[in-house]
């Protein structure tokens, strides 16, 4: 299983050279498009305790529970991972019923978008940087005026 060792933002930014520049690019989109979503280092959970294991970039914070255990989980609203092959960017964000990020399914390039809100992608190169910072910039302004939720 392919995992990023790293203990901060910037060890995550360095884990793969190849990927660096492309890591910092998503970065300063995200962080341009929604500024009040904090950055900060996912540094997942330990092994036996509740919420995922994986290390990640996070943007916002939030706190869940998962079934069968009091212990509250911290996580980010979004989270940009490297994966083996692919980056991905989490949202932990929904609106009408859904995942909001998978509204912009078919427009950010050649990204794919899961049911469950999962941008995956190659390189920026396969995105749409423009209607990727629409989106974020919504889950921004969403959250603030209350008609998106976490969780």
């Amino acid at each position: 299983m392919f995992k990023v060792a790293a203990g901060s933002v910037e060890e995550y930014f360095s884990f793969d050279p190849a990927r660096e520049a492309e890591l910092r690019v998503l970065d300063a989109l995200i962080r341009a498009a929604a500024p009040s979503l904090a950055r900060w280092f996912v540094p997942g959970t330990p092994v036996g305790e509740p919420g995922m294991t994986m290390t990640m970039i996070g943007y916002g914070r939030f706190e869940y529970t998962v079934k069968n255990s009091a212990a509250s989980v911290s996580w980010p609203v979004l989270g940009l991972a490297l994966q083996k092959n692919y980056i991905s960017l989490y949202s932990s964000v929904s609106g009408g019923g859904r995942p909001f990020a998978a509204g912009y399914s078919g427009r950010l390039g050649r990204a794919r978008v899961s049911s469950k809100g999962v941008v995956t992608f190659t390189s920026r190169d396969d995105l749409n940087l423009e209607a990727l910072a629409e989106m974020i910039a919504a889950i921004e302004a969403g959250l603030a005026a209350g008609g998106l939720f976490v969780g």
